[in-house]
């Protein structure tokens, strides 16, 4: 019969993941080096796997250790989670989201998990859009909170991280040696999008492309590099499995910067809405670390 995983033993993993370094996690969890390294030795002894590869300047984590990261992540959230719920009047009411499809299935289920675990009362409706659908439907008051893109650098508003436009390629495909480059696009009308910003990027390095797919979304996108038919350019955050970002060791590089930025609709502020916007700032900080 196996042992139960201790959550100390979790967040003290989860503190040298993070830090790759014993003596770094030893800080943040405010404990001796050597009972860090106990606790480390206890939890392998627990699982019956090697979680990290120590080196002179630190530790690495292990396949086994990186398998371990995501659960114990999302066992701690949990754990803080029902500690928050506990200590907090449970909200009524509704709240409602516009959101961009990058994070539909990613951040967004991190955040409505925590907020309904905590405000179960509460009508949550999630609408998925383009950003200058979302701000529009901000600016009409038929939505009270929209995570949206915006230009990259210094912003007015709240920005929740900096997600890079990406070339993207599938690891199986190889779809990047081929010539001409066949790439997938939102748009191939002048002055889009992509004609704008990822075409311009490709004349830069004289990478001669043709339109091989056209999409109205980014799930089209990624079905499209991930059959092999063409690279896209995405999120760094929508990467999906078995695909890669096209670095400047593969003759591409950052298409551009933009801002994932969350907004609320002035004057409509309500503990709900408040609540529900550090749930999300929550999730996107948990995506991050």
């Amino acid at each position: 019969m196996s042992l139960p995983l201790d959550s100390d033993l979790l967040r003290t993993f989860l503190a040298v993941a993070d830090a790759g370094n014993l003596t770094r996690a030893a800080d943040i969890v405010r404990r001796t080096q050597s009972a860090v390294s106990m606790q480390i030795k206890r939890l392998e002894d627990l699982v019956g796997l090697p979680l990290f590869e120590r080196h002179s300047r630190g530790v690495v984590l292990t396949t086994d250790g990186l398998r371990l990261v995501d659960k114990a992540r999302h066992i701690v959230t949990l754990l803080d989670d029902t500690a928050t719920a506990m200590r907090q009047p449970a909200l009524g009411g509704s709240v409602r989201i516009g959101i961009s499809e990058e994070y539909i299935n990613s951040t967004l289920p991190t955040a409505l998990g925590a907020f309904a675990a905590i405000h179960p009362g509460v009508e949550v409706t999630v609408q998925q859009g383009t950003s200058m659908s979302n701000l529009a439907d901000l600016e009409a008051g038929e939505i009270d909170i929209a995570v949206v893109f915006e230009p990259g650098g210094r912003s007015r508003n709240e920005v929740l991280m900096v997600d890079p436009t990406v070339w993207v390629t599938s690891d199986q495909h190889g779809t990047h040696m081929r010539q001409p480059l066949p790439i997938a696009t939102y748009t191939y009308i002048e002055g889009g999008w992509c004609d704008d910003l990822a075409m311009k990027s490709l004349k830069r390095r004289d990478i001669e492309s043709r339109i091989a797919f056209v999409s109205r979304t980014t799930s089209g996108l990624i079905a499209a590099v991930l059959s092999g038919l063409a690279v896209a350019p995405l999120s760094r955050s929508a990467i999906p499995p078995n695909c890669r970002e096209l670095a400047e060791e593969d003759g591409f590089g950052i298409i551009d910067l933009s801002n994932v930025v969350l907004r609320t609709r002035p004057g409509t502020r309500s503990e709900t809405i408040d609540a529900m916007a550090e749930a999300i700032r929550r999730a996107f900080r948990a995506g991050m670390n």
